[in-house]
């Protein structure tokens, strides 16, 4: 009996370990929080910040439905959208005065977690019946049905103009008026480390336990005297909730709504952040909206393309990388710490030379063929060089990094499959 409980013991994560593994991550979080605003950021770095908070809690909220609870949906933004629409009409409610007026702007993310939790309810109660691709065709016709609402109720909704607002009105909390950036940045810390760290204990409970059980084996949760169909349910009402959240964020920092936040675009844009960061991982779809906010943002000013290579970067990190930036990130880590580091290190920097190869000749035949394609008779001239889709230099200098890239990956490849087991 000794031995069987100091082999359970030895099998539990040391104190150490937990601390590394569930707090040091939010602590480093909330310092870098509380550390961007003394760098004194421009107003284009706290629209960047601000964005990229919204899109954290939704795309952390996605992902319990997706990670946790393996339901793939095709329209989780109505939540976020009910959640935004609401806080819109609360804002104007307490610009009109009577009780809303002592109701503080700095609070409505709670009502657009009211929100999107009350629509999740309501139409959960029906999709979460099925599971698998059912439930994403239901999460589809769902989504279609809103967004075409939208346009019919122009009280609710206010038409393709949306519903606008002021949000300096009502009184202020913590010496915040809601006017200025800097104040606006306060507001999305404080409900991005709190939406994170409720999320975060969400997943260390009985419901989150049995939401990954539901995903693994609902006939076996069955089995032991659950409801695999509430348990879905539960899950998608608080997913809800919390992308209302984020919707209700969205609402104060942009001081309008319109029907575009309900349509497939913000529904397949989150699916794509959280499953390139990592469905596995808590800090997966964390990753995820950091990068393709920053893309969908800055990496627009520097090319029409960006869009492309967002779609590239999705369909090969499906490919190779199932387990999103996320595990790349944590298992370089573990490897680097591991016996054979050494030989890892040189593995991983052969793999990343062929990538980086490859991914240079790609750059240079898509930024030509846009220009070409554009009829604008413009070169492509990173760093001094002139690449033309008439010159054969462009082609060497396309074709070239590409086949060696190729040849050194499969290199690499070979090179695993003989390493002795």
């Amino acid at each position: 009996m000794s031995d069987v409980s100091q082999t359970h013991a030895s099998l539990a994560p040391s104190s150490a370990q937990k601390f590394r593994q569930r707090f040091l991550p939010f602590l480093v979080f909330g310092a870098i929080l509380l550390l961007i605003p003394m760098t004194d950021p421009s107003r284009t770095m706290y629209a960047l910040m601000h964005q990229m908070a919204i899109y954290i809690v939704f795309a952390l909220a996605y992902n319990m439905l997706l990670g946790k609870g393996g339901m793939l949906s095709f329209g989780h933004a109505v939540y976020f959208g009910f959640g935004g629409y609401l806080c819109m009409h609360a804002m104007n409610w307490i610009d009109d005065g009577g009780v809303w007026g002592a109701f503080p702007t700095f609070f409505l993310p709670v009502l657009g977690f009211v929100g999107g939790a009350v629509s999740a309810v309501v139409i959960g109660s029906f999709s979460t019946k099925r599971s698998g691709t059912t439930f994403a065709m239901i999460s589809l016709g769902v989504a279609e049905l809103i967004f075409a609402g939208a346009f019919m109720f122009d009280s609710l909704f206010g038409g393709e103009q949306g519903i606008s607002g002021d949000r300096m009105n009502g009184p202020e909390v913590f010496g915040l008026s809601m006017g200025p950036q800097s104040d606006i940045y306060w507001f999305m810390a404080f409900w991005t480390i709190l939406s994170v760290i409720a999320m975060y204990a969400f997943t260390r409970t009985p419901l989150g336990r049995l939401s990954e059980a539901v995903r693994d084996n609902p006939q076996r949760v069955e089995f032991i005297g659950y409801n695999p169909q509430r348990v879905r349910w539960l899950v998608f009402s608080i997913s809800g909730g919390f992308a209302g959240l984020a919707g209700g964020m969205s609402a104060v920092n942009y001081e309008i709504f319109t029907p575009e936040a309900l349509s497939l675009i913000p529904s397949g844009f989150v699916l794509i952040m959280a499953y390139v960061g990592g469905i596995t991982y808590f800090a997966g779809p964390i990753m995820g909206a950091v990068l393709l906010t920053y893309m969908s943002s800055m990496m627009s000013d520097f090319t029409e393309a960006w869009l492309l290579y967002l779609g590239l970067m999705f369909v090969l990190i499906v490919m190779y990388a199932p387990r999103g930036i996320a595990g790349i990130v944590f298992g370089f880590w573990d490897g680097i710490r591991g016996a054979n580091s050494a030989e890892l290190l040189r593995k991983w920097s052969v793999q990343l030379l062929g990538c980086l190869l490859m991914l240079i000749g790609l750059i240079i035949l898509v930024e030509v063929s846009v220009r070409w394609s554009n009829g604008w008779g413009e070169a492509f001239e990173p760093f001094g060089l002139h690449f033309t889709h008439a010159d054969i230099v462009t082609w060497i200098a396309i074709f070239v990094p590409i086949v060696a890239g190729g040849y050194v990956l499969r290199l690499a490849t070979r090179e695993k499959e003989e390493m002795p087991a």
